[in-house]
């Protein structure tokens, strides 16, 4: 079995829990951040967001552990009633509302991502596109069903809404996060 391989924020700084702390809080921190970068859509209410990048790059820069800890404080945080979600929002209705699978998604998607990143599989393009790829997939994985709950729809209405309005914006997420992680490695003398 092949050892688990530094992810990019332990090859920049020393992996202390100190460190882990802070760098779980900034990716927090980013993924709300992201969160108020928003378009609503007026036949969904799932609006568009910058949320899924800060996700896919928590995953990628800190590994699945520290990766899925920064969005369940993320979730956390929002869920006690921070105004973190998109829209300054927060509290338990809106986290179980109609974007809870997503926000379940959010720590799904960084676990796995991590662990590709573990993998080495965010030094190079052509393997840190398709992880990027097999993250934002396991966000709609739980986002769309829950939806679909919510909304009382089938699964055309749970794609219609969940789904379709959004692909466009996340390819290009996934396709910067998948051209960034390597161009950092090669920045820090690794591939």
């Amino acid at each position: 079995m092949q050892a688990q391989a530094p992810v990019l924020s332990t090859r920049i700084l020393p992996r202390t829990r100190v460190s882990t702390a802070v760098l779980v809080v900034g990716f927090a921190a980013l993924t709300a951040l992201a969160a108020q970068i928003r378009i609503p859509l007026g036949f969904t209410p799932v609006p568009l967001t910058g949320q899924t990048f800060a996700v896919l790059l928590s995953g990628a820069v800190l590994g699945l552990r520290a990766g899925a800890a920064a969005q369940a404080l993320y979730v956390a945080v929002g869920l006690v009633g921070f105004p973190v979600f998109q829209g300054g929002e927060g509290g338990w209705s809106y986290a179980t509302g109609a974007t809870a699978g997503y926000l379940l998604g959010f720590i799904i998607s960084a676990a796995a991502i991590g662990y590709l990143a573990e993998q080495r599989q965010d030094r190079r393009i052509t393997t840190a596109i398709p992880a990027m790829l097999a993250g934002n997939t396991l966000i709609y994985l739980c986002g769309v069903p829950w939806l679909m709950h919510v909304l009382g729809t089938d699964l055309a209405g749970g794609l219609t809404a969940g789904f379709a309005p959004f692909v466009v914006g996340d390819l290009l997420k996934i396709a910067a996060a998948g051209l960034l992680l390597p161009a950092v490695w090669r920045m820090v003398g690794e591939r």
